[in-house]
């Protein structure tokens, strides 16, 4: 069976044997508009003569393979051979279901005047009258613009930024007493002596350990 065309290619058929639908496709997102499903009139009567099929074919069963029970049974095979595959009056339900699916569909997309293709409403420059492909929004691309300066500003700062290269020196504490290094703690290491600053008779204040005069008075440690 021929494919059939739409107001817009982008589409899906979502048709089965039981009934028909079909999803309508934007060109810029892709978003779809499934539409209505739409039952197959032939696939309700198939269904009916299945079914009768069916209970006469459990009645030949009863009665016998041969005589009426023969006879029956082909009938039954001649039914289920008619509606088989998809017959040309579920096509003709096909075309016409297509028909009302894009009347449909049609209500929920736009037709660019430029580009002559379709879009969704999200997808659509209302005070311009053409699709955001064509005419984007001058809001939204003044935020975008903004939003990519930012983000290189900050980028630039980050690079001239300057960044510390010198070598760190490790330092240790030398007791004052046995001139040895003292350790982590609040005493000597080797000889117990407290590593803690003395303070200036003077004025109070903590001196380097060894000094001789204080480094905020001057008064002779």
């Amino acid at each position: 069976m021929a494919e059939p065309i739409g107001f817009t290619s982008n589409y899906a058929d979502n048709s089965s044997e039981a009934g028909f639908q079909f999803t309508f496709f934007c060109e810029n997102c892709g978003e779809g508009y499934k539409t209505r499903f739409i039952e197959s009139k032939t696939y309700g009567k198939r269904k009916f003569f299945k079914g009768l099929g069916d209970l006469i074919g459990t009645v030949a069963d009863l009665a016998g393979r041969g005589g009426i029970g023969g006879a029956i049974e082909r009938g039954t095979d001649a039914i289920s051979e008619k509606f088989g595959g998809m017959s040309p009056e579920w096509r003709k339900e096909h075309e016409a279901a297509f028909e009302l699916a894009q009347g449909e569909a049609k209500g929920h997309f736009v037709r660019c005047p430029k580009c002559s293709k379709w879009y969704c409403r999200n997808c659509w420059n209302e005070q311009e009258g053409l699709c955001v492909v064509d005419a984007p929004r001058v809001n939204v691309e003044v935020a975008a613009a903004r939003s990519r300066k930012m983000a290189e500003d900050i980028e630039a700062a980050a690079a001239a930024t300057p960044v510390f290269k010198g070598k760190i020196e490790s330092k240790q504490t030398v007791c004052a007493k046995c001139g040895k290094p003292a350790g982590e703690g609040k005493f000597c290491a080797n000889c117990g002596a407290s590593l803690e600053m003395p303070k200036c008779p003077s004025c109070g204040k903590p001196c380097q350990q060894g000094a001789r005069f204080c480094g905020e008075c001057g008064a002779k440690l």
